[in-house]
């Protein structure tokens, strides 16, 4: 599962970062605690109606899927992640999976490892340097039927989106079962492109991503408010350096 995340890059950053073409966000509001239904940033792939090329895009999108069909936005807080087990299966994420595919771009997200004592603490995990993760994920777009009026009889569209989890690797069950799927950067073209539209298509994507290699951090149980923001969230507690180390070097 993915419930919090962290992205504290400018957009610059992502722009660089994600060999972005064009950009329809004045600047990207980093958060050290993002939460579902917060305003997120996507990077997509369109394709031009009469040239047939490929435009990069970065633009932002509320996370927790809203399926085209629903009556109301609140569904959207239930859809904040897809299991890629089946995710080219289900009602309300088949479609995007075939044509909207997105990354999330993120600096590292969090978990509540579960104790032997039924406390839980909470994990910040990132990768091994300073790069960003791109975590795989869906949009959609939805008509909020509330905006028609005589004014705007179309209404206002919601962009919406959904991260992807797996089953996590044995280096990183210890934490949580899932995890999100990250796409690394030699396969973002192929991610992103909306060419590719086959059930078997994208699911050989899928199976192409590999685990990820992320490192642990124990932090502070300040993460768990969405009222607390702040680089000090992502801090290392004092004295918990066992857990600076990787899964691969803590596991037994």
């Amino acid at each position: 599962m993915c419930g919090r995340f962290v992205i504290a890059g400018s957009k610059a950053d992502l722009v660089d970062a994600f060999d972005v073409d064009e950009t329809v966000t004045a600047e990207v509001e980093r958060s050290w605690n993002v939460a579902p239904t917060d305003v997120v940033q996507l990077v997509v792939e369109r394709l031009h109606p009469e040239t047939g090329e490929l435009t990069r895009r970065l633009e932002p999108a509320r996370w927790g899927l809203i399926p085209s069909w629903a009556k109301s936005a609140s569904v959207g807080a239930r859809m904040i992640n897809a299991r890629s087990e089946t995710v080219l299966e289900k009602p309300s994420f088949r479609a995007a999976a075939l044509r909207r595919r997105a990354i999330v771009p993120a600096d590292g997200y969090y978990e509540w490892r579960r104790n032997d004592d039924g406390s839980k603490t909470p994990i910040y995990l990132h990768g091994p340097d300073t790069t960003h993760l791109g975590f795989a994920g869906l949009y959609e777009f939805w008509r909020d039927p509330s905006t028609v009026s005589a004014a705007e009889p179309q209404g206002t569209w919601v962009v919406s989106c959904t991260i992807i989890t797996r089953p996590a690797s044995d280096a990183l069950d210890r934490i949580h079962d899932r995890t999100p799927v990250i796409v690394p950067a030699a396969l973002y073209s192929e991610w992103l492109d909306p060419r590719t539209d086959s059930r078997p298509a994208v699911q050989e994507l899928l199976d192409a991503i590999p685990d990820p290699h992320l490192v642990p951090r124990v932090v502070g149980s300040r993460v768990g408010s969405v009222r607390n923001n702040g680089p000090d969230l992502i801090e290392p507690l004092p004295d918990e350096s066992d857990d600076q180390r990787s899964p691969e070097e803590t596991s037994p």
